[in-house]
């Protein structure tokens, strides 16, 4: 069954082997997108997108210049025609106490994860406004809700929730054109950015406290995404889905 049959995804912060934007390009071409990997290297991200299959693409990106952003947007749509899906998966973390953040740590965490997600938003939304459909996906987190989490400091918490804020406020403004705009927030997930940081004993720690009793898998998110990316989810905008195995279970 081919969910996203004929449609056509950009997916950011991609090309990372065992990351969240691979799975979720992975799992959207195996559903019928046609997907473009977009990330800071451009040979990883080409080389991700032929991991994939002849159509797709890989495109160099630095989510946080603006204009790096349209261009690369407007070369998508005259190649393809339109953007159907948008995910914001590029981001970064620091794990930094609150009074070690200094100001270049402030502006590469909130630069990359927050105003990376505006700008590409900003250069996707005029296409789908005019066609009246579209699906944009941010990804947040279980920190942006719980104040902290394993690896990120407060900065990321801090640009993690303000995720969260940006989508519901575009979801609100952009529901007259039918265009979707939801979040996911990942509670602890096995991926690069967690690889080799954790001893036995932290990881036997983080999984006691969650309800399904193991770390969440890149393939976890991922399906996620491809619920929110197509018709299945046509009725949600604005949301917040957690996935995170209970974690926040109060």
């Amino acid at each position: 069954m081919g969910l996203l049959k004929g449609k056509f995804a950009i997916i950011t912060g991609a090309a990372s082997a065992r990351g969240l934007g691979k799975a979720t390009a992975r799992l959207f071409a195996e559903h019928g997108a046609t997907v473009a990997i977009l990330d800071l290297n451009a040979d990883a991200a080409m080389a991700a997108a032929s991991d994939l299959g002849p159509d797709h693409v890989g495109l160099a990106c630095n989510v946080t210049d603006k204009a790096v952003c349209e261009a690369a947007v407007a070369g998508l749509e005259k190649r393809w025609g339109r953007i159907d899906i948008l995910v914001n998966n590029a981001g970064i973390t620091q794990p930094l106490k609150i009074m070690d953040i200094e100001p270049s740590n402030y502006d590469a965490v909130l630069d990359v994860n927050l105003r990376g997600t505006l700008y590409m938003s900003q250069a996707a939304i005029p296409g789908m406004r005019e066609r009246k459909s579209g699906s944009i996906v941010n990804l947040s987190s279980v920190s942006a809700q719980r104040g902290g989490g394993i690896f990120g400091g407060p900065h990321y918490s801090a640009a993690k929730a303000g995720v969260l804020g940006l989508t519901k406020a575009m979801a609100r403004e952009l529901a007259p054109s039918q265009v979707r705009v939801n979040a996911i927030c990942p509670g602890f997930i096995a991926t690069d950015i967690t690889d080799g940081k954790l001893t036995p004993d932290m990881l036997e720690k983080i999984v006691e406290g969650i309800p399904l009793g193991r770390a969440g898998e890149a393939s976890d998110v991922a399906g996620c995404a491809l619920f929110l990316a197509s018709d299945l989810s046509a009725y949600c905008t604005g949301t917040e889905v957690d996935v995170n195995g209970g974690s926040l279970i109060h």
